[in-house]
């Protein structure tokens, strides 16, 4: 998915769809393609922890937090806000 034409990562947790920016925030790689512990994600390339719900990067190397998107699902069809 697109948000603004930056990749957007959606994450089924416990039911509930969360969204955040699919590129972490220390160096270009796709949190789609991390590892997913409860409500965080780890980076595939340097295992900087993200909040799923927040944003907020929890460990180094990160220390910008990424974007997080509304998530609605209407009809069968999953929508991302800005």
């Amino acid at each position: 998915m697109l948000a603004d034409g930056d990749p957007v990562a959606v994450f089924n947790v416990d039911g509930k769809l969360l969204a955040i920016a699919d590129t972490c925030s220390h160096e270009t790689a796709s949190l789609a393609e991390g590892w997913v512990d409860g409500e965080t994600v780890e980076c595939p390339h340097h295992l900087a922890r993200f909040c799923l719900r927040t944003g907020r990067a929890l460990c180094l190397p990160a220390t910008r937090p990424v974007a997080t998107y509304q998530v609605i699902v209407r009809d069968g069809l999953v929508y991302v806000l800005r």
